[in-house]
């Protein structure tokens, strides 16, 4: 299992609990017993990060009642039940009302195990998708994805926070890479509507008759409601609103135009339009564009973000170290400024996979950060190295920020071990620290 679970043991004796708790502690589970389903009850909450094994026959509350208390507390907690010799009816009722399984005494200990990891999988399913979900509707976490402090991205976050409070229709556009769904989640989670439905619809994934029933409806009998009336009082994002025909622009602005204002729905329009020559505004019907754009996001590309390329590379390789099991790779002041000299035609997708890769390199021992950028260039091979000219000063600096930021993550923020590694006096390290921003209680 990549995450040790728990698992909560509620039998009334003793030795059972012990050998329970032991066979599955060896199977690296995180157990926990308990005498008694009242005193369960205390620890066991919605959000439990594990399992539950209860007996049925218990003095006081006994297990069909646990049951249904636990699943007043959770519908979805996994309880797998243990009956004596001729409890099976009561294991079959106990299934009607939700329990994950049941075995019968004596059980075999792998079909404890088999089945514990089981509900632990279910288990682990719904509290990611939880995760997930209370992620997409916290505006404050949304906006801690959108890592940076450079100039163009302070002023994206500004935009996402004032728009956000809008009301009106967005279109979104920016190169392939740089985070156009991302910025759209966010803007729906800092705004009134952040507690409502959001729903997101590519216009490139189906064809014009099924993005009309899906969009408009009547929608199929497999399918679910249009996704005007689905997303009623939240927000619809529309992926590559350039793939719409003439005729499907011209059913989204009646569907606009028959809304009102404010809003039923607010539209965030993304354009993914990569065509040289081409724009948002000249693939799209002029009425359509307007009521669109009348607020408009641009999110920046990557190579424009300075030392943001830095700290996203930082980030991202320790991600992923921590994912394989070893160690990030350092970056040299040499590796800093190619990184930062870099085009980046994939943006921060590109720099995604070239910091997954710089772990696995580093993990194997060969390789370097500059190969990665040559082999991402394809055909620019010589010119995958170099675009418009930076200061040296920026060079430095970025570099100087990000080697402090690294050694106090690493230190986790001991102030005296940072000094020590950089050859730094304390002064000249706070000073610099409050240069770049950098605040000690942020690695502890």
């Amino acid at each position: 299992m990549s995450k040790t679970m728990k698992v909560a043991i509620v039998d009334d004796e003793k030795d059972m609990r012990q050998s329970i708790s032991q066979w599955l502690a060896l199977s690296g589970f995180d157990t926990e017993s308990f005498a008694s389903a009242e005193e369960a009850l205390k620890g066991l909450t919605a959000d439990y990060p594990g399992i539950v094994v209860s007996d049925i026959r218990m003095p006081g509350m006994d297990g069909m009642q646990f049951l249904r208390k636990l699943k007043s507390v959770d519908s979805t907690l996994p309880v797998i039940m243990i009956t004596g010799h001729g409890d099976v009816p009561m294991a079959v009722e106990a299934m009607r009302l939700g329990a994950f399984d049941f075995l019968e005494k004596p059980f075999n200990p792998d079909r404890m195990t088999e089945l514990a990891k089981k509900a632990s999988n279910a288990r682990r399913l719904v509290l990611d998708n939880r995760a997930l979900r209370r992620e997409l509707s916290d505006g404050s976490a949304l906006m801690n994805k959108l890592i940076g402090s450079s100039p163009v991205m302070e002023r994206l976050k500004e935009d996402i926070l004032d728009l956000g409070q809008a009301d009106g229709h967005v279109l979104i556009e920016g190169e392939t890479g740089t985070g156009k769904t991302l910025v759209a989640h966010a803007l729906h989670a800092v705004g009134s509507r952040g507690s409502k439905k959001f729903v997101l619809i590519s216009c490139s994934a189906y064809d014009e008759e099924r993005l009309a029933a899906r969009l408009f409806g009547p929608a199929a009998e497999d399918e679910p409601i249009p996704a005007l009336e689905e997303a009623r009082g939240g927000t619809l994002v529309l992926e590559d609103i350039e793939a719409l025909s003439s005729a499907m622009q011209a059913r989204l602005l009646t569907a606009i135009n028959d809304q009102g204002t404010p809003a039923e729905t607010r539209i965030v329009a993304i354009c993914n339009l990569q065509d040289e020559g081409k724009t948002c505004e000249s693939v799209l019907r002029p009425d359509l564009y307007y009521r669109l754009a009348a607020l408009r996001i641009v999110v920046p590309p990557l190579r424009q973000r300075g030392e943001d390329i830095l700290s996203l590379f930082t980030r991202l390789s320790e991600q992923f170290a921590d994912e394989y099991g070893c160690d990030a790779p350092e970056v040299s002041a040499q590796e800093a400024a190619q990184l930062l000299q870099a085009p980046w035609p994939g943006n921060v997708r590109q720099l995604i996979n070239v910091a997954e890769r710089a772990v696995l390199q580093n993990r194997r021992g060969s390789g370097s950060i500059a190969s990665l950028l040559m082999s991402d260039g394809d055909e620019q091979s010589d010119q995958a190295m170099t675009t418009e000219g930076k200061p040296l000063k920026e060079f430095v600096e970025a570099f100087e920020r990000m080697l402090i930021d690294n050694t106090m993550r690493r230190h986790k923020g001991s102030i005296v071990a940072v000094m020590d590694e950089l050859c730094l006096p304390r002064r000249t390290l706070n000073e610099k620290m409050a240069k770049y921003g950098l605040q000690r209680s942020d690695y502890l």
